[in-house]
């Protein structure tokens, strides 16, 4: 039975996204902390557990560099609410999440003949679980800036609105307009 932090079942939990299944890892592990052990080599980082990509995102903003204890305990109590709200797997919470958040098109820009021309592509796997970790972690980080509320709650907030792809989840709106411009491109 493989679990994360000696609490939630890693076995019960599903990718219905098939194009994304190799690129949100579920492996077991007590404590999610590889030590940057994968850094060096390309494509690595979907071989480190979503979870640990989730804290190594939260830790982005200027305030939180190198925080990593401090977000290992805001995903570890967020899961705990998450849990607690919905009495389910707050692991299969963030893999819905991440699947509902992550982004199918985008815009790229072509030079031709002098003029630029923006144009609709498809994005890759990897790059779609990236964008869509990082638009839950901006919406964290936004949502508990001057607020009462811990980043720990404001993070359960966004995963349950993100699971539910509920428009106030602000990953579900960065997603939309990402590919409303990019729909506008065809």
């Amino acid at each position: 039975m493989s679990q994360i932090f000696n609490k939630y079942d890693l076995d019960e939990v599903k990718i219905s996204d098939l194009g994304l299944n190799g690129y949100i890892c579920l492996d077991d592990t007590i404590v999610p902390h590889t030590s940057g052990r994968h850094v060096k080599r390309q494509f690595a980082k979907s071989k480190i557990s979503i979870v640990e990509r989730l804290m190594n995102k939260l830790m982005r903003t200027e305030r939180n560099s190198g925080k990593k204890n401090k977000a290992y305990v805001s995903v570890r109590e967020a899961l705990d609410i998450i849990q607690s709200k919905t009495k389910q797997n707050p692991v299969q919470i963030l893999v819905q999440a991440v699947e509902n958040a992550a982004p199918r098109e985008e815009t790229t820009r072509i030079k031709y003949g002098g003029i630029g021309y923006q144009v609709a592509v498809d994005i890759a796997p990897q790059r779609r679980v990236d964008l869509a970790l990082g638009f839950i972690t901006r919406g964290t980080m936004q949502s508990s800036f001057k607020n009462k509320k811990s980043v720990a709650q404001c993070l359960a907030d966004e995963l349950l609105l993100a699971s539910n792809e509920d428009s106030r989840s602000f990953a579900i709106q960065k997603k939309e307009e990402k590919e409303r411009v990019a729909k506008a491109a065809h």
